[in-house]
């Protein structure tokens, strides 16, 4: 028992340690990410639905202010908790040097940029790594918006429509891949009303509701559709009640 005891202390201390260690690291992934207040200050009609599986995230949204245009993004880096926040920041860090240190504007050119600079960084290691994001990068300027994406889609719901407008993203990751092509730049007219959404797989993945199921794209798109009438601080509500709810205990 007292054997048992012991070892059990052990753990506990191991277990502590660690805790204290991710709970550091959180605090480093928090400096990268765009406070809400200077993302209301640019965006004052959005919301950020932010919700990490572990303490740190693969996942991490983005925003930058640039020659009158505002650039944002949401990123899903491969793996959760820390392997995907050490991604996260590399790849984070690609996006910032792409438009400061190379002074793109374009979110084609960006990620085109970023990829280079993510797959560089990962070649002065000596074990292969494969590791990079999928993101949904947008430039809005005015009612002009430009989107380029890698995997992540852009949906826009026009005012009183009845169907979600999907553009859709190249099938190709920000890292590694067997045939690089430079990413397709979409342009895009806004109109008054209109909706634009950007998202990481995250919410449709989620297992949950009665069978342990993913909750999928099909009834994420009803679920956006069923609330246009909603304003940006009611639409988070309901889609994140929606969501604990279909989660449950899984």
């Amino acid at each position: 028992l007292k054997q048992e005891e012991t070892n059990t202390n052990i753990i506990k201390e191991k277990n502590d340690d660690i805790i204290q260690s991710i709970n550091y690291a959180l605090r480093i992934q928090k400096a990268i990410l765009p406070t809400l207040d200077y993302v209301k200050k640019h965006l004052p009609n959005s919301f950020i639905l932010y919700k990490p599986k572990d303490i740190v995230a693969g996942d991490f949204y983005w925003i930058e202010v640039k020659e009158g245009a505002i650039l944002f993004a949401a990123a899903d880096c491969t793996g959760h908790g820390v392997p995907g926040a050490m991604v996260s920041v590399v790849c984070n860090n690609g996006l910032n040097r792409a438009v400061r240190e190379y002074n793109l504007i374009e979110p084609g050119e960006i990620l085109n940029k970023t990829r280079q600079i993510v797959i560089e960084e990962f070649e002065k290691s000596e074990d292969d790594v494969k590791d990079g994001m999928d993101i949904a990068l947008c430039l809005l300027k005015g009612d002009k918006l430009m989107y380029a994406g890698a995997h992540n889609p852009l949906w826009i719901i026009r005012k009183g429509a009845r169907v979600i407008e999907e553009v859709k993203a190249d099938k190709q990751p920000i890292g590694k891949f067997s045939s690089l092509q430079p990413y397709t730049l979409h342009s895009i007219q806004l109109y008054e009303g209109d909706t634009i959404y950007v998202f990481t797989d995250g919410y449709v993945d989620q297992f949950g509701g009665e069978k342990g199921k993913k909750f999928k794209a099909k009834a994420f798109r009803e679920l956006l559709l069923s609330i246009q009438d909603k304003n940006m601080e009611e639409q988070q509500t309901i889609i994140d009640a929606v969501f604990e709810n279909w989660k449950g205990n899984l």
